[in-house]
């Protein structure tokens, strides 16, 4: 079994939730994580900082480089990468987290909204990953990991909110194109995505829309996570994981533990046939 100890991993919007969660299982391990997120003040409706995000990752066994990073802007981007490098001598991991959303159709989707999502989430993710590369191709056994579904062109999964399927399919071609782009230089390229909804503050801001009770907790995407980022990268490139499918094959059955309430009927995640 791999390890993440020691390993630096660049985790875009790592304040909360999902990002979070993942920072925090490989801070067990000793790793190092570099907070590239936007939040330095409380916000009134979301929790954390990247300041209370560092804390929290120290606590659990890692190290912390919290860089305040809007990664629409790739100048921050490349800076947090700088200081990065600086600190702890490479990138050996990315991960592509930070995304937006709005569930909205297109007449209720006011172009504001529509550049937000696509700067972060595909923009953002390819900005990313261009400033991290270079690092990577330097690194042992270099992933980049991002959240982000398989690519089912169905009609099914646009009707309703077209401009946030386009924001989060432009994150997968990114995969579906780096991965073959670095295969020859052994960098993995991979996708995971959750087979529930994950019950983050972003899913609570959504207001009635999704209900805890039917939710999974953020845990299960960073248990599936860490369990595809210790894999050797040149036998692991390419995938669209889910979350539950790479957890059975690495032998856990238990996915009552990740359920909000065991009790509670679980609502399938987006994307997913």
């Amino acid at each position: 079994m791999g390890s993440l100890q020691g390993k630096t991993i660049f985790i875009t919007g790592a304040t909360r939730g999902i990002g979070l969660a993942i920072a925090l299982r490989a801070a067990q391990d000793g790793a190092n994580i570099v907070i590239a997120a936007k939040t330095i003040q409380p916000h009134p409706k979301l929790p954390g900082t990247i300041f209370t995000a560092a804390a929290e990752i120290e606590a659990a066994g890692g190290k912390a480089l919290p860089v305040q990073t809007d990664i629409r802007d790739e100048a921050q981007i490349a800076e947090a990468v700088r200081q990065a490098v600086d600190l702890f001598g490479g990138i050996d991991i990315l991960v592509n987290n930070a995304s937006a959303i709005s569930l909205t159709g297109t007449l209720e989707t006011p172009m504001k909204r529509y550049d937000l999502m696509n700067q972060v989430n595909a923009r953002g993710t390819f900005a990313s990953s261009q400033a991290c590369l270079p690092h990577l191709l330097k690194a042992e056994n270099p992933h980049i990991l991002t959240l982000s579904p398989p690519l089912l062109m169905k009609p099914h999964w646009f009707k309703n909110h077209t401009a946030y399927t386009i924001a989060k399919y432009g994150m997968s071609m990114c995969v579906l194109g780096m991965s073959e782009e670095f295969r020859k230089q052994d960098v993995a390229v991979n996708a995971l995505w959750p087979r529930t909804v994950i019950y983050t503050a972003a899913v609570a801001m959504l207001g009635d829309m999704v209900k805890p009770e039917n939710c999974r907790k953020p845990a299960i995407v960073a248990d599936a996570a860490y369990a595809i980022l210790i894999r050797k990268s040149r036998e692991c490139t390419g995938n669209f994981f889910i979350d539950d499918e790479v957890l059975t094959e690495a032998g856990i059955t238990d996915f009552a533990q990740y359920a909000v309430n065991p009790k509670g009927k679980l609502y399938q995640d987006l994307f997913l046939d």
